[in-house]
């Protein structure tokens, strides 16, 4: 299953561009960024068997363990592709939020953008180690 980032703003270089990579680069999964600008842009065409995460303020705050079993469950369901999308300054317009699949939150203080895209890439190849039976310090 692809796990694919979209997200408003453009990272650029800097020590959280680095971590994003480092993590992605740690995830066994196929892994995909898109970034767009703040406002417009092309988003990539959703195909069919896609799930949708849309990280917002509003969403549900997962411990690791749980999201990587919804992630393993929709691999398991022959999901090809889940897109996890960032939004700008301002978030997500209603409509994007009522057609996510998930709304995920980290937690109920306000993350900058780039700092919650390192930490969603994190959080992948948290999920994904934690699928691959990879021992998990927070178990027991």
């Amino acid at each position: 299953m692809l796990l694919h980032i979209v997200a408003r703003g453009r990272i650029g270089r800097g020590p959280e561009a680095d971590l994003v990579e480092r993590y992605l680069k740690r995830v066994s999964w196929p892994t995909k960024v898109s970034e767009l600008p703040d406002t417009g842009g092309r988003v990539p065409d959703v195909a069919p068997a896609t799930r949708i995460v849309v990280l917002d303020e509003t969403g549900r705050d997962l411990p690791s363990r749980e999201l990587a079993t919804i992630l393993g469950r929709w691999r398991d369901d022959g999901v090809r592709e889940t897109r996890f999308l960032l939004g700008a300054a301002d978030g997500h317009e209603t409509e994007i939020r009522d057609r996510a699949d998930l709304l995920l939150a980290f937690g109920k203080a306000t993350w900058p953008h780039l700092m919650a895209r390192a930490m969603l890439a994190e959080q992948l190849w948290r999920a994904t180690s934690i699928l691959a039976g990879h021992p998990y310090h927070r178990e027991g």
